[in-house]
């Protein structure tokens, strides 16, 4: 499908990174190196920053993969569908390097949503787990995950986990099905404080009730920064 490049300059340059890498690569063998990012910033005369959410987007596609400490080539064809990943996986995807601040961790009772989401009965325990998330060192949201602590006996005595996704999988709970919504918003003046940005600037909120067989294992609610993150889904057609 075309995409119309009309309103914004940074949309405009990173669409045209994004084709022009894309023309590049496309029937190039799997394995042959993409430009790298410093060549394009000087190609373009863009921010690096542009740069990378154009790769980041032929990343997403599967066009093209990072590998760590090498660089960034072609990818072999996929057609599978994406796997179900926390935050420290999708930011090493997209590479940058993952850092969480645990902000409170706590056994809390269900309010109604939250019980209705986790298949519960209001009032039930659940643990709260809210997290500053940075990527490169820099903040890209804050994130609220509450959890059925029936599934996670001792959770919050062991010491928190690194990743959540990574501590589901070792009990046997890592999602198999995940639902998500996103829409847009403005942020708190609390919010504002903890992503470091302007009062009032835009960000991106995003809701997931995720499903490990037929439990119901996370119900989370995030915070992203919309001038960071860029949020990419696959569609496809089989047939």
């Amino acid at each position: 499908m075309e995409e119309v490049l009309v309103t914004d300059g940074r949309a405009l340059k990173h669409v045209q990174v994004r084709e022009y890498v894309r023309n590049l690569v496309t029937g190039a063998a799997p394995g042959s190196p993409a430009p790298s990012e410093r060549e394009l910033v000087q190609h373009f005369g863009v921010a690096r920053m542009t740069v990378r959410q154009a790769m980041d987007a032929l990343v997403v596609e599967g066009l093209l993969e990072r590998i760590p400490g090498r660089g960034t080539f072609v990818a072999r064809p996929r057609r599978t569908a994406s796997r179900i990943t926390g935050y420290t996986e999708e930011m090493t995807r997209r590479g940058m390097l993952a850092e969480s601040q645990t902000l409170l961790a706590r056994r809390e009772q269900a309010g109604p949503g939250v019980a209705r989401a986790l298949a519960l009965t209001e009032g039930d325990a659940v643990i709260h787990w809210r997290r500053l998330r940075r990527a490169d060192g820099v903040p890209m949201c804050i994130e609220d995950a509450y959890l059925n602590e029936v599934l996670l006996p001792g959770f919050l005595q062991s010491g928190m986990p690194t990743s959540l996704y990574d501590s589901l999988e070792s009990r046997g709970l890592r999602p198999t099905w995940a639902e998500d919504s996103v829409n847009a918003d403005k942020a708190t003046s609390e919010e504002s404080s903890l992503l470091e940005v302007d009062p009032m600037s835009a960000v991106l909120r995003h809701s997931r009730r995720a499903v490990s067989g037929e439990k119901v294992v996370e119900v989370s609610r995030s915070v992203y920064r919309a001038d960071r993150y860029t949020l990419w889904v696959q569609l496809g057609h089989d047939g």
